[in-house]
């Protein structure tokens, strides 16, 4: 989707820098409120481009207490997008009056009739990436469960839709966050902001805002999800030494022997299984360790104590990741060190890096929060985990969360220091990571946090959710709705290609047997084929055959304009259709799957045509069929008729 000058138009009359004192962003100091960057605290502006398509600015003021208050704000030049962040810090010797009130993007969108679209984000439960379209008619406050956690309850990506336009917003926090809409007068009032913040700074202590962008598109939701999409792969998408990352088909051992997870994994079985992959002609991009790999005594929730298991990988992990070099694999591995468990290295030896739980809940008892906002516990894991990922050639880190951390913030709250404990922790964490990649360059991380908890807009600059969920890897119609989500505001992750449907149709989560229907709710640009490493030659034959379909769906995913066709209620008895369409290459596919349980033969979809005049030649990739529809007559739609439980994929050019 291309932008236009019309969007550019909308995007001037809503928000763009004008005056310090207009900055969209309010404050409290003590008892004194602020607008913007008063003139009286002399502001400094200074602007850079950052590239050809990016323009930043940044205001910098001192209050008389000594707060130095520093804010960015960057104009993008080839999509009608703006960002804002702030900072302060306390440049004085001693402590600062009570900041509060802190709020950032604060605007009114001007415009009539507006409708809110917002989803629950990934709540671990089947319910999760529902979405409303909510008529603002009254005050509305967005904002996740209360955990820490920035995508449980709510998703900080959301939409504003007027007549015939819209606004794209995100909020980049990692933590707790809130979103507030008002109905005013003449459109909405907007504005965002960490949702529990009053606190006095220390010297020398900095804390800093959410990242809001706030993308305009003239026309309807169509333009505006594939506008983000756009902008999302041109500037939000991490790079892979330097290029964009293409489709990755991932393979693994799962429960090897019987362990839970990985806990099972050797440097002897991990080769062999490349090994027979390969004999196989079965050729992965990605091979996955997950949790397990450390002294955890088959108990993959003991963690703390970040070595390699030494009776698994006497070698260290450095002998599979050279095979894995050795073959164009990149090795992929399992963290998760925030959560450290009562007993382990950290436990014992640094309790002073450590935040403690003494509540009711037990899982928390025995469990601490590593405070990355305790700048020589920042340092000690940045040292420890970057030791790890050079010595045993990691190419993917991958970084879990499985618990909240909110618990662990309030406990240790001191009085009058409501959400430091997490504004410094979160700047821990992007720190964190920022030391990770430039002290790897190349290296690429996967977000993950008991499944999708903590993608926000911030996690999403550094990392992509290759796990975006712990729900419904096998349960078809719970994963269309996931991927209905994913595909519109991260159209970057990855599924699974399991079956967990029974005989009548219904789901549980016993794992069945692997075969197209499993690959056909799993084209999504990074997949995992569950055919295992010792699977019958049938299955190698079928994972070998979906390959290529599976790549060629995946790269129009990545370059493709993005058509929902049917609505997703993760129900059985619907249909699921689905198009990618790339005018630049006049090509694309169309998905139609028909569910266990539903009733209707066929399905007629409003297929999205780019070009009336054109013929469509179709393309099915499993039959060989071709057929010819001229573009008129796709206006009228696109008709299928299936069996339950089977799909088709259709590629066409025109």
């Amino acid at each position: 989707m291309k932008t236009t000058r019309k969007d550019m138009e909308l995007l001037a009359r809503l928000s763009t820098f004008t005056t310090p004192e207009r900055i969209p962003m309010r404050l409290k100091i003590g008892e004194q409120a602020i607008q913007g960057i008063p003139s009286r605290f002399v502001p400094q502006i200074t602007k850079r481009s950052a590239d050809t398509n990016m323009r930043m600015l940044t205001v910098s003021a001192k209050t008389e207490e000594g707060l130095r208050i520093l804010v960015e704000y960057t104009e993008y030049t080839d999509y009608p997008m703006v960002e804002w962040v702030a900072f302060i810090t306390n440049e004085a010797d001693t402590d600062s009056p009570i900041l509060s009130d802190w709020h950032i993007g604060t605007c009114v969108i001007p415009g009539t009739h507006p409708v809110l679209v917002h989803g629950n984000g990934d709540t671990c439960r089947p319910d999760g990436y529902t979405w409303r379209h909510d008529p603002l008619n009254a005050p509305h406050t967005v904002a996740p469960c209360g955990d820490g956690t920035p995508c449980n309850g709510a998703f900080p990506y959301l939409r504003l839709l007027f007549d015939d336009w819209g606004v794209n917003l995100a909020c980049g926090w990692s933590g707790q966050w809130q979103a507030d809409f008002a109905p005013t007068g003449n459109g909405v009032s907007v504005s965002f902001g960490q949702q529990t913040f009053r606190t006095y700074l220390k010297p020398g202590e900095t804390v800093r805002t959410p990242r809001v962008n706030l993308m305009a598109f003239a026309g309807g939701e169509d333009r505006g999800r594939n506008l983000w999409r756009s902008f999302y792969f041109a500037h939000m998408l991490p790079r892979a030494n330097g290029q964009p990352l293409d489709p990755k088909l991932v393979l693994h051992t799962w429960m090897i022997d019987g362990k839970p997870e990985f806990t099972g994994v050797t440097e002897e079985n991990q080769i062999k299984a490349i090994d027979t992959y390969l004999e196989h002609g079965y050729q992965p991009d990605i091979w996955w360790i997950d949790a397990g790999w450390y002294p955890c005594n088959f108990n993959w929730p003991t963690i703390g104590s970040w070595v390699c298991n030494p009776e698994h990988f006497p070698h260290s992990m450095k002998p599979v990741a050279d095979h894995c070099a050795a073959n164009n694999i990149d090795l992929l591995v399992w963290f998760e060190p925030e959560r450290v468990l009562v007993g382990t290295e950290i436990d014992l030896e640094h309790p002073d890096f450590l935040l403690y739980y003494t509540g009711e809940n037990e899982w928390l008892r025995q469990n601490r929060l590593l405070n990355l906002g305790n700048p020589r516990a920042l340092a000690w894991i940045t040292d420890r985990i970057n030791k790890l990922i050079r010595e045993n050639g990691i190419r993917i880190y991958r970084q879990d969360f499985n618990f909240p951390p909110m618990p662990y913030w309030q406990e240790n709250t001191e009085k009058d220091r409501d959400g430091i404990l997490e504004n410094l922790h979160i700047q821990g964490y992007y720190a964190f990571w920022d030391a990770l990649l430039d002290r790897n360059p190349g290296l690429w991380i996967d977000s993950c946090a008991s499944g999708g908890r903590r993608n926000d807009p911030e996690t999403m600059r550094r990392a992509v959710p290759l796990h975006y969920t712990d729900v419904g890897y096998g349960n078809h119609p719970i994963k269309q709705k996931q991927h209905r989500e994913m595909f519109e505001w991260i159209p970057y992750f990855r599924a699974h290609t399991y079956n967990w449907d029974e005989p009548d149709g219904s789901y549980g989560t016993t794992n069945h047997k692997l075969d197209e229907f499993a690959f056909q709710n799993a084209m999504t640009p990074c997949v995992t084929s569950m055919v295992e490493y010792y699977d019958s030659d049938e299955l190698y034959a079928l994972g070998l055959r979906m390959e290529p379909i599976w790549r060629k769906a995946a790269e129009l995913e990545l370059c493709g304009d993005y058509y929902p066709l049917t609505a997703c209620n993760a129900d059985t008895h619907d249909w699921y259709a689905m198009q990618f369409d790339d005018p630049d290459n006049r090509s694309g596919f169309v998905q139609l799957i028909r569910n266990t349980q539903a009733p209707d033969d066929s399905l007629c979809v409003s297929f999205h045509v780019e070009d009336a005049a054109a013929t469509y030649r179709f393309d099915n990739p499993l039959s060989g069929e071709t057929l010819q529809i001229q573009g008129k007559e796709l206006l009228n739609g696109l008709s299928g008729t299936l069996e339950k439980r089977t799909a088709i994929i259709l590629f066409y050019k025109y």
